[in-house]
């Protein structure tokens, strides 16, 4: 059993707690990269606006509690993600995207609070052609237990299986716990972490408040209970197919693979983000 305290980072005037990757632990399951973006409260004239970047071998995972998001990708896709639904996009061999607050949230207060997430792909999917998918909140399973309410993000949990479409065994569950309430943690997948997103809770003698993570020994029994109102996300599933390499954006099983998309981006190779072309993120130095 591991804790993980999630670190802030602030990203240009707004600040996101980095979990995954950590010193203590790089993976869980084929999750490589795990950001709580916020909570963040911004003025009328405010938001985020993270320009184009480019992402290779991996899928990002966006899903938010609260807020609104317009994603643009290099594919031509121009969709707002909202509270409940989850963006999959597959970036394989290559894709570029950018993340902004959308005009008519912008002209207004609005507050953001949600998890940007990575899958690196087994080594066979990495070069795989870049694919979007967006599940609007009513295409995820839904399922109601005693004080709990749990939607499967990606992969499968508790006997139903999400339509995102996976690259490998996943487990990624959205659970919102009344206070008291206990849930079973499943077990089917050989690796698993909780994340405490908001309120604290119980899990094998350990009490876990917002911003931490447990990451479970392999084929333990694990219950959770909360002690208060807690909002608790579990990721995992079966670990990859050897070591991944991350630089910046870029995820691969090689460094030979890396160092190829950091010339691509710093020769401008990759494709453009159609409606956002204008600026974009530079290679760090």
């Amino acid at each position: 059993m591991q804790i993980l305290d999630g670190r802030r980072r602030d990203l240009g005037g707004f600040s996101v707690r980095r979990i995954l990757p950590a010193v203590e632990r790089r993976m869980v399951g084929p999750f490589i990269f795990f950001d709580h973006m916020g909570p963040a409260d911004f003025e009328a004239g405010h938001g985020i606006d993270v320009r184009p970047h480019p992402h290779i071998a991996l899928a990002t995972v966006t899903y938010l509690f609260e807020g609104e998001i317009m994603h643009r990708d290099s594919l031509g896709s121009a969709q707002p993600i909202r509270p409940g639904a989850v963006n999959w996009m597959i970036a394989g061999r290559g894709i570029v995207h950018s993340e902004r607050t959308p005009p008519d949230v912008r002209g207004r207060a609005s507050r953001l609070d949600g998890i940007q997430s990575w899958v690196a792909l087994p080594k066979a999917r990495e070069e795989d052609a870049p694919r979007f998918e967006h599940h609007p909140a009513e295409s995820i399973p839904r399922i109601e237990r005693a004080g709990a309410i749990l939607r499967v993000l990606a992969g499968s949990a508790f006997g139903v299986t999400s339509p995102v479409g996976v690259a490998s065994p996943t487990l990624y569950v959205d659970c919102a716990l009344e206070r008291g309430a206990t849930l079973e943690v499943p077990d089917e997948h050989e690796e698993r972490a909780l994340y405490v997103a908001h309120g604290s809770v119980v899990c094998d003698g350990e009490t876990l408040g917002d911003g931490q993570m447990l990451v479970l020994a392999r084929g333990a029994h694990a219950s959770v209970r909360a002690v208060e109102g807690a909002r608790v996300m579990l990721l995992g599933g079966a670990p990859l197919d050897g070591e991944r390499h991350i630089y910046w954006n870029f995820v691969a099983s090689t460094t030979e693979r890396i160092e190829k998309a950091k010339r691509d981006w710093r020769e401008d190779r990759f494709p453009k983000v159609p409606g956002d072309d204008i600026e974009r993120i530079p290679l760090p130095e």
